[in-house]
């Protein structure tokens, strides 16, 4: 199939598959139209058959560690640790909001962190919005923290975000390089977040005189999870020395707190399927057949020429930028898969860059990462809901101001770490 009919198609399927993730129609899921517009561009031509099978090849180890990373957010959950952090926010809040928002802060990173930003939305979100409830206080700025840490504080490790384990892989960074390099950009948005959120909500944020919060209990962390969790960390951190794939320590992490559920009959299998979101891999899978059609047939050398070469601030600054305005374009995932190829002919640094901004550029609109939009469904599902000129008001404050900050801190680090 000639490009002139071919890119235009697959832009189109590939709206189709983004709209249909946004709106999500029973009829229509998001992982049906995806596959299904992969399997029509591979049956017109539009993309060669190996290449649509070399693509789902190479994103296969990605998908695997996603569904790990998944199943262990989801032992965490059964196991109860995020009903105690809930307790434990509550009673470290003192009835204070301000307590409150540094606290889901720190908790909001940390989980995003470590257990993907999926955990922040669908787990955390949900936990925060009660606990404020309990305290009587405004849960906007708390439930609006979660949305803007679960993309924004996902820059700090390659387990953190799906975006990041595509750059992970194209980067040929180790996981402890990785981690060393984006640690100052990701504290640098975390920063921003934090003076911008708490100066945007200032008001709600003042304790009302009348406010008396509830008597609470205490709360204790279970070990377990906590013990797992740690330990696959650590194993990413060494996995690489003793030339393990991370994808096998993600596994194992998840076999440690699923076979003991399965064999106490906590868990069975139909609820850790769903807990895995197979369909939401699937779309990925069909989400990267259709990019791969779309750059074939000249959209990524379209976007290739706007990537500068070399690797210095002004490069990284651009391809930061690129990545945000990309990002809110075609949302994040496939504005990854796009630029994060054309970034690692730049070397390491220029494909972090590309990070910070398909990961910071999405908090500037609803559209711009799935997560915000699961965040928002959540969010209508308990009644709650953000407006959307708000949303984008706030952004304006962080967005440009976070990715500005993350990549020239990312710079110092290229020149001190090295890559």
């Amino acid at each position: 199939m000639p490009d002139a009919a071919a890119l235009p198609l697959s832009l189109a399927v590939l709206a189709a598959a983004l709209a249909a993730a946004i709106v999500r129609p029973r009829f229509a899921p998001e992982w049906a139209v995806a596959a299904a517009g992969a399997l029509l561009l591979a049956a017109l031509g539009a993309v060669d058959g190996g290449d649509a099978l070399d693509t789902v090849e190479e994103l296969a180890p990605t998908i695997g560690f996603l569904a790990a990373l998944l199943l262990i957010a989801e032992g965490c959950r059964r196991d109860g640790l995020f009903d105690a952090i809930g307790a434990l926010l509550a009673r470290r809040a003192g009835g204070s909001p301000r307590r409150l928002l540094a606290l889901v802060f720190l908790v909001a990173a940390t989980v995003t962190a470590v257990l993907s930003l999926d955990a922040t939305v669908v787990l955390l979100t949900p936990v925060v919005l009660v606990t404020a409830e309990r305290l009587r206080t405004s849960a906007r700025p708390h439930v609006v923290a979660c949305a803007h840490l679960a993309n924004s504080a996902s820059l700090l490790l390659p387990v953190s975000n799906l975006t990041n384990l595509l750059a992970f892989h194209a980067s040929g960074l180790s996981f402890l390089r990785f981690a060393a390099l984006m640690a100052a950009p990701a504290l640098a948005v975390i920063a921003v977040e934090w003076l911008a959120l708490s100066r945007f909500f200032a008001t709600e944020l003042r304790r009302p005189r009348a406010a008396r919060p509830p008597a609470l209990g205490g709360a204790q962390l279970p070990r377990r999870p906590l013990a797992i969790v740690g330990l696959t960390l650590l194993g990413f951190g060494v996995s690489g020395a003793l030339g393990i794939e991370p994808v096998w320590v993600a596994l194992a992490g998840a076999a440690a707190l699923t076979l003991p559920a399965l064999a106490r009959r906590e868990a069975a299998p139909p609820g850790l399927a769903r807990a895995a979101e197979p369909g939401f891999l699937v779309f990925v899978l069909g989400l990267g057949v259709i990019v791969a059609a779309a750059s074939e047939h000249g959209l990524a050398d379209a976007v290739g020429a706007l990537v500068p070469s070399g690797d210095g601030l002004l490069t990284l600054l651009a391809v930061a930028a690129l990545g945000a305005v990309l990002a809110n374009l075609v949302n994040n995932l496939p504005a990854t898969l796009l630029l994060v190829p054309i970034a690692a002919t730049g070397g390491p640094g220029v494909v972090l860059a590309a990070l910070i901004g398909v990961n910071v550029g999405p908090n500037l609109t609803y559209v711009g990462s799935l997560a915000t939009l699961l965040w928002r469904r959540i969010l209508r599902h308990q009644d709650e809901d953000v407006d959307a000129g708000e949303f984008l008001r706030l952004a304006l404050l962080t967005v440009p101001a976070g990715i500005v900050a993350a990549t020239l801190l990312l710079w110092c680090s290229l020149q001190l770490v090295g890559t």
